[in-house]
């Protein structure tokens, strides 16, 4: 198969129809030698019934039913997972990103020869905390992480087959994909993109902080580094002053008080180490997490034309996201 189109479903039934509509027509150069998966991520409106009914009506649509909400991410890699294209074209269905851009994305990757085009805006949608937040959300990230992420990153991309398969073959359960698709390397060239705004953000400021501490400690361990020499720096400072003290005490005779102070730098240490145990804590966790080895997505069912269940589809997805050695799920492809 020469394409496959992925894109994820929440929410998505008031635009589902012209998305398709728009999408199928953008495809129509590639004749019948494509698929459309969608991945319904556990969506509470009618997205999975209009879903099922374009599977009906279209033989190259599949759809993927999640068994709850998962996450956005999770539910890509579930698409991805079961894409079999040779080139695979990742779209958010809001159509805030037009369908259109396949072509671009097609002549780009051409092109460049590269194995992913991705998008980027040049100018970040939304009001001046949003630009503000997302802006330093790219520099702390690249700050911190051995993984740079370029800025104002979208979810459109165009990519190969054989980074997709190398993309699967990360096994994490916590993640944040924008760093797992840096992480997997190959060529990777951006492409800038006009994002509409069809609303307001869902992205509330706690859940902006809530991805940034995951992304850091899913991609980065310098803060436990920098815990370390913190230490060394507060041990070294009261050493210095607590010699300070002994020195005017014996030599020159004087006690210092000073009820103030004394409060002061105990609630400075213990802020710190609170912090520190509580940052400690964050990479437990995901230890944690990891050590249970619990499913990334759990699929309820897989629809295909004339909406019977795809038994081989359904089984392919479980074995690319599940199996414990990732390389043997594709030994077949890699000649091994």
């Amino acid at each position: 198969m020469l394409l496959s189109i992925v894109t994820t479903l929440y929410r998505s039934a008031p635009h589902l129809n012209e998305f398709h509509r728009r999408m199928t027509a953008a495809a129509a150069r590639f004749g019948d030698d494509y698929e459309l998966i969608y991945v319904n991520d556990g969506s509470p409106d009618e997205s999975l019934s209009l879903a099922v009914s374009l599977c009906e009506a279209d033989s190259r649509v599949k759809v993927i039913d999640l068994s709850r909400n998962f996450g956005h991410h999770k539910a890509i890699l579930t698409g991805l997972a079961a894409a079999r294209g040779d080139s695979v074209f990742l779209i958010d269905c809001d159509l805030e990103e037009d369908p259109d851009l396949l072509s671009q994305f097609e002549a780009a990757a051409c092109e460049s020869e590269a194995d992913v085009v991705y998008g980027v805006q040049l100018v970040r949608k939304g009001g001046w905390f949003e630009r503000f937040s997302g802006a330093l959300f790219y520099r702390l990230f690249n700050l911190l992480s051995t993984h740079k992420i370029p800025q104002n990153l979208l979810t459109v991309r165009w990519m190969s087959r054989r980074y997709v398969r190398s993309l699967l073959l990360h096994r994490e359960r916590e993640f944040v994909l924008s760093g797992l698709l840096a992480a997997t390397g190959f060529r990777q060239v951006p492409l800038p993109v006009v994002k509409t705004s069809r609303g307001a953000t869902t992205y509330t400021l706690a859940r902006k902080v809530s991805s940034f501490v995951d992304a850091i400690t899913s991609f980065s361990s310098r803060p436990l580094v920098f815990i370390f020499y913190l230490g060394v720096a507060i041990v070294s400072v009261a050493t210095v002053a607590a010699a300070r003290l002994i020195v005017r005490r014996l030599v020159y005779g004087e006690l210092l008080e000073g009820w103030a102070s004394l409060i002061v730098s105990i609630w400075l240490l213990g802020g710190l180490t609170i912090f520190c145990l509580g940052l400690i804590g964050i990479y437990l966790s995901k230890v944690y997490l990891e050590a249970k080895q619990r499913p990334i997505t759990i699929v309820r069912r897989v629809y295909r034309h004339g909406g019977k269940h795809d038994a081989a589809l359904d089984a392919e997805v479980r074995e690319r996201l599940l199996v414990p050695d990732g390389s043997s799920a594709w030994s077949d492809d890699f000649g091994l």
